[in-house]
């Protein structure tokens, strides 16, 4: 197969979202990214993980979850971050059309949720636990999964700083209630953002070898 290298706009739950996505040759698997708290594909951070992922043959398919139009008025309002029933829906969406892009047949799927995002790439996990075989947090929020952790079985790596101490709480709290295999990894020194240097290569360094590791079929 030969590399792919596309933006598309891909039709969810009646809107259209648009997406930045890479297929090595060969891969060995594809990411989607669910993006945090007023962030988007543009995210800096979840970028450079892609870029990681990416150098290991992985596909990574970085998407907004919000149209332009909601991003304007969440700026505003802030409330559509935290809408954890939207953001999962159209990440299930986007999870159920990359089962059916022809660059990406029999790849195995993973999700990797940042703040919020890890939050929604729970929910979806247990909404298509055919389709996702692993999930990666970054100083994600896993407790607004609520009820849907106790269905994640796909095999799950919450990564959070040890300066994030109130987030490492409720990671901890969350990893207890996901049956399947949990890993919580914490990155000494950072804070929430994994702004201190050589942070952020940590996450990216435990984010690959979590999926080299289980997303080839």
């Amino acid at each position: 197969m030969n590399a792919v290298v596309e933006s598309v706009r891909i039709p969810v739950a009646g809107v259209r979202l648009d997406a930045d996505v890479t297929v090595p040759e060969a891969a060995e698997g594809i990411v989607l990214f669910a993006h945090g708290s007023g962030s988007s594909r543009h995210s800096p951070r979840n970028r450079f993980v892609a870029g990681e992922l990416r150098a290991a043959g992985i596909g990574t398919v970085l998407a907004d979850l919000l149209t332009p139009e909601e991003e304007r008025a969440d700026a505003v309002t802030g409330a559509l971050r935290f809408d954890i029933g939207l953001l999962a829906a159209r990440l299930t969406g986007l999870a159920d059309w990359l089962r059916e892009y022809r660059p990406a047949a029999g790849l195995g799927c993973g999700l990797f949720g940042a703040s919020t995002g890890a939050a929604a790439a729970l929910v979806a996990a247990a909404a298509r636990p055919e389709t996702v075989r692993a999930v990666v947090g970054r100083g994600g929020r896993p407790d607004l999964a609520a009820d849907a952790l106790a269905s994640v079985r796909a095999p799950t790596l919450l990564i959070v700083g040890g300066r994030d101490r109130e987030v490492l709480r409720l990671n901890r709290a969350a990893a207890r209630r996901i049956p399947g295999e949990t890993r919580l990894e914490v990155v000494p020194g950072a804070t929430h953002l994994f702004e201190e240097p050589g942070t952020l290569e940590r996450v990216a360094h435990l984010a690959r070898d979590w999926f080299t590791r289980r997303l080839p079929v």
